[in-house]
């Protein structure tokens, strides 16, 4: 197993997409519990230290897939690790596949009901010999909760998509992973259902063979520049830790000849 890349103040999986899936076919196999699945991108690293419980759910992770450009590029930068992009909204695709195949069933929560119902209609369509062993929307009530639990363990799927964002998706998972008898892998997909249920549209294959999909989606929706505008900040910091590195590197080099 490749060693977890610590970027700033949270980490990566330095895997291909290969790897990954190598990874989840290991969950499925030979896993005895639920084994998650998060996504590491520039604004997790805002995010995610600034919430003890939500920091613990990502310290806790089993992989961590590289999702945002900027950790590809920090990871190159900092550790000359060349990884590829692997995008939360299309590993789904690579974890279908992978059930299909195996005959492994899967169970889906989160979204509208109109959402939740279309991708998972989408979902069997475009993979015909898939197992959809149930869903549910994600409005349940916390009174409804260990119901909706008892639901998931009786459909008795092996892979659990939590669409429910973040930090919802990564806390349901902390606190009912216990839980959950029969899952052995769960991913946090966030608004990937929107993507899948039509109500959001992707950006084409150009933006995104060219790491440019968070450009498309700016252009979009020009709201999402709250969100976006803490990319300069994590180039930024990254070039300091770059620079600290260095420095020390330099420092250390030094003392030996000294």
């Amino acid at each position: 197993m490749n060693e977890r890349l610590p970027i700033l103040d949270i980490w990566v999986d330095p895997v291909s997409r290969e790897e990954a899936k190598a990874r989840v076919r290991g969950f499925l196999e030979q896993g005895t519990r639920p084994y998650a699945i998060f996504a590491a991108n520039p604004e997790k690293n805002f995010s995610v230290p600034a919430d003890a419980q939500l920091y613990e759910c990502y310290r806790q992770a089993d992989l961590l897939l590289p999702d945002g450009i900027g950790v590809v590029l920090a990871a190159r930068l900092l550790y000359g690790a060349r990884l590829e992009r692997l995008p939360g909204s299309e590993f789904i695709f690579d974890i279908c596949q992978l059930a299909e195949a195996g005959g492994y069933s899967v169970f889906v929560y989160g979204a509208k009901e109109e959402v939740n119902r279309a991708s998972v209609a989408r979902l069997q369509q475009r993979y015909p010999k898939l197992r959809i062993a149930g869903r549910a929307n994600g409005f349940v009530l916390m009174e409804e909760m260990p119901q909706l639990v008892e639901q998931i363990n009786a459909s008795g799927a092996s892979i659990l998509f939590l669409a429910l964002g973040s930090p919802r998706q990564e806390k349901w998972f902390a606190a009912h992973k216990d839980a959950l008898t029969t899952v052995r892998v769960v991913q946090g997909i966030g608004g990937t259902l929107d993507t899948i249920g039509g109500n959001v549209q992707r950006a084409p294959e150009f933006w995104c063979r060219h790491n440019l999909e968070w450009l498309y989606r700016l252009i979009k929706e020009p709201r999402r520049i709250n969100r976006q505008k803490i990319l300069p900040v994590f180039a930024l910091l990254v070039l300091k830790r770059w620079l600290g590195m260095r420095v020390a590197h330099a420092a250390g080099r030094s003392g030996k000849t000294g």
